[in-house]
């Protein structure tokens, strides 16, 4: 790939994002993540120069080995996958957002981190829901999301943002958008009893457009706009 593809497929997908907006009457900026984990530092690169300021990555340890590789780029990065609680120190001063808070314990962690090594920062942090109930996938069950929101919020060095979910693997739009929809209404539910909760972070490559119409904030993209990953 080069940037002139990467230039047409980051085209394509804006064009799908304002498409699905206008027919579903939905408005609001959709941020991209684009998701780098698999890929090798160049497409990191490609992705900043083709002005995609956001970059996602998976796996706690191949991301610091690539941040460091790619120490010269402007970009933030986010980290969207699973964390340990014995991970959390690789995290302060190195992402500006954590998408996968789960549980209390990892919260505590973070917060721990961000008081010893960058008392003066503010580390913004997503909670992963798991709406769709698959024991694959982490993220706390969505009755638990209220109680865990209001823990997170108090928890100093820490600012909660809004939630991330994943929807199952399917082609079925209607069962993608009973997932996003009913992390949208979650948020809401949230957000009624004084957390407000802006961003969600919803929808990857084969199920954007759902997230879309369903009001997401931030899309995490990898294969849709870099081709598939490497075996």
């Amino acid at each position: 790939m080069d940037l002139d593809d990467l230039a047409r497929n980051l085209a394509r997908v804006r064009e799908e994002i304002a498409r699905v907006q206008a027919a579903e009457g939905v408005a609001g900026n959709v941020g991209i993540v684009a998701v780098t984990k698999g890929h090798p530092a160049a497409a990191a690169r490609l992705a900043a120069a083709a002005g995609l300021e956001d970059l996602g990555e998976n796996r706690v340890q191949e991301a610091v080995a690539k941040l460091e590789e790619l120490a010269d780029l402007r970009v933030r990065w986010h980290l969207i996958g699973h964390l340990q609680t014995n991970k959390a120190r690789f995290v302060p001063a190195r992402f500006a957002m954590v998408h996968s808070v789960d549980r209390a314990r990892v919260a505590e962690a973070l917060s721990r981190e961000v008081r010893r090594q960058t008392p003066q920062a503010t580390l913004p942090v997503l909670l992963q829901v798991n709406v769709a109930g698959e024991e694959q996938k982490a993220g706390c069950v969505p009755a638990e999301a209220p109680d865990l929101a209001g823990l997170v919020a108090t928890l100093p060095g820490l600012a909660l943002e809004g939630l991330m979910t994943m929807a199952p693997l399917t082609d079925d739009e209607s069962e993608q958008r009973s997932v996003f929809a009913a992390l949208r209404r979650l948020r809401d539910d949230i957000a009624s009893v004084g957390i407000g909760l802006p961003e969600l972070s919803m929808g990857m490559s084969g199920d954007f457009r759902a997230a879309v119409a369903e009001g997401a904030s931030m899309l995490r993209l990898g294969t849709v706009l870099f081709g598939d990953r490497a075996p």
